[in-house]
């Protein structure tokens, strides 16, 4: 059966098999071969997903047994915290140092980030440097903040600090490249990514984030937890509104 999910990638990419053979290494009669529903060798798929900036395992969903999958899930891990506030601060600073074209940061208001001064420096220092900066806050006047600030007791503050961390990311919001937008979404997570690298603060009822746990990953070929989060991120930022202009 022909591999209609390659081909419109290779569309989308602006690419003919002619040119992916020649990336690859490979004569282009071996592409059109998978096109035409030849299963690649793994080195290949890998290399393909990554040309193409596709999940493998949407271009070969059969490709991979579930323990190869599960193998390679759990290979993502990097660390696990017990809380956030367990995070050391050389790791939130390597994390953002380290992104070359993607940074994103999806919180209610984060204000451990947006009071430090050193990383919104880093962040804007990336934005200036071509590195795309997305921050999605919370709207403060949301139902799902408002319910957010009473599970957590501290009601209308959690408006007031996404108010605030509006204000202390000026700077960011100046720069081409850089945008920040509100979401109105359920925050099951924090999520904090830098390219394929993502540090999770899994959220629970009636708790600050600072004390609930976070998870350090780094997504890998045949993995599916970085990667879920990662389209998480995409689908709140898809539905989200840009910040007001002051």
């Amino acid at each position: 059966m022909p591999n209609e999910r390659l081909r419109a990638a290779l569309l989308e990419n602006g690419l003919t098999p002619a040119a992916l053979a020649e990336h690859l290494g490979v004569d282009h009669k071996t592409v059109e071969r998978w096109i035409g529903g030849r299963l690649p060798y793994r080195k290949h798929r890998y290399a393909i997903s990554v040309r193409l900036r596709v999940e493998e395992s949407y271009l070969w969903p059969d490709a991979l047994t579930q323990d190869q999958v599960s193998a390679a899930s759990e290979s993502e891990v990097i660390a696990i915290y017990p809380h956030r506030s367990d995070v050391p601060r050389e790791t939130w600073k390597r994390l953002f140092e380290s992104a070359t074209s993607e940074i994103g940061i999806l919180v209610y208001a984060g204000m451990f980030l947006a009071e430090d001064a050193s990383a919104q420096r880093l962040l804007v220092d990336k934005a200036k440097s071509g590195v795309r900066v997305r921050v999605l806050l919370g709207d403060p006047d949301s139902p799902e903040v408002a319910e957010r600030g009473h599970d957590e007791e501290i009601g209308e503050a959690m408006a007031a600090k996404i108010r605030n961390a509006l204000v202390l990311y000026r700077p960011l919001r100046a720069v081409e490249g850089a945008e920040v937008r509100l979401h109105r979404t359920v925050l099951y997570n924090s999520i904090y990514r830098a390219d394929n690298q993502v540090l999770v603060n899994m959220h629970v009822y009636g708790m600050p984030a600072y004390s609930a746990p976070a998870l350090h990953l780094r997504k890998i070929a045949g993995g599916e937890i970085a990667a879920t989060y990662l389209d998480s991120f995409e689908h709140v930022w898809n539905s989200s509104i840009p910040a007001p202009e002051d």
